[in-house]
């Protein structure tokens, strides 16, 4: 399967956690790529208040926690 999106989260981050158990609830785990923003500057000051992050890859479409099954199944 290819990568359709990423989920940007950081190690112990419980909140992180139940994310991806919702993303597996309706899309294959094959699908998504865990980004540890801790080891980007950028990406700890663009989501740091906001982990976790879930983004289409393909329309760059972001879903910002909490989301829903639903709002995953209708990103694109």
């Amino acid at each position: 399967m290819t990568i359709k999106y990423n989920l940007y989260s950081s190690e112990g981050c419980h909140l992180c956690e139940d994310a991806l158990a919702l993303f597996t609830k309706v899309k294959p785990l094959s699908e998504v790529n865990i980004i540890d923003i801790v080891e980007d500057d950028k990406l700890v000051e663009l989501y740091g208040i906001s982990i976790p992050v879930l983004e289409s890859i393909s329309s760059a479409e972001k879903l910002f926690w909490p989301f829903t099954q639903a709002e995953i199944s209708q990103l694109t």
